[in-house]
């Protein structure tokens, strides 16, 4: 599996790169799976349906599926900061690649979406693990680099790039623990 995090501030367009990214992929015929990083309040199920009753009941985990898909809800007793290599241990093992967001200070290699209008720091001259920048105002840049910058605007670029250097984003757990 390959592995590559999309790190940038708040507004910066991670999401929809992502979202312009991942049929990208998939029309190469790739299986993409997505970990997010989301704020401690967050909730996917809905109060009345038997998920949500058997949760607020005091089940650590439920698993609901059906013959097109799987969640499973785990409720932790307290506070728990899981890594995201962690999160990536759970993920189903035939995936061709995962794409990581929100985890901005992980130390997995990352494509910065930055845009000049946004007003934020670019992350590059400081995270050695930005191997691209995913820019709309490449000639804005505040340091030059000679990492690769590709067309914040063209997911289809972005994805054939990743794709052409799928070697560098090789996941291999035991270099991170």
């Amino acid at each position: 599996m390959k592995v590559v995090a999309f790190a940038g501030y708040s507004g910066s367009g991670k999401t929809t790169l992502m979202e312009r990214v991942i049929p990208a992929l998939r029309l190469r015929g790739l299986r993409v799976s997505v970990v997010k990083h989301a704020h401690h309040s967050f909730d996917i199920d809905h109060p009345g349906k038997d998920t949500f009753r058997h949760r607020e009941a005091g089940a650590f985990e439920v698993v609901v599926a059906s013959n097109r898909r799987l969640a499973l809800m785990r409720e932790f007793e307290r506070d728990a900061q899981l890594s995201v290599h962690q999160l990536i241990a759970e993920l189903y093992d035939g995936v061709d690649w995962v794409i990581v967001e929100g985890f901005k200070e992980s130390n997995l290699p990352k494509v910065e979406v930055w845009r000049a209008d946004s007003a934020q720091p670019a992350r590059y001259p400081v995270d050695d693990f930005v191997v691209a920048i995913a820019t709309d105002s490449p000639g804005r840049l505040p340091e030059t680099t000679l990492r690769p910058l590709l067309p914040l605007n063209d997911p289809d670029a972005v994805a054939q790039w990743l794709v052409d250097n799928g070697d560098r984003f090789d996941y291999i757990a035991e270099r991170y623990t």
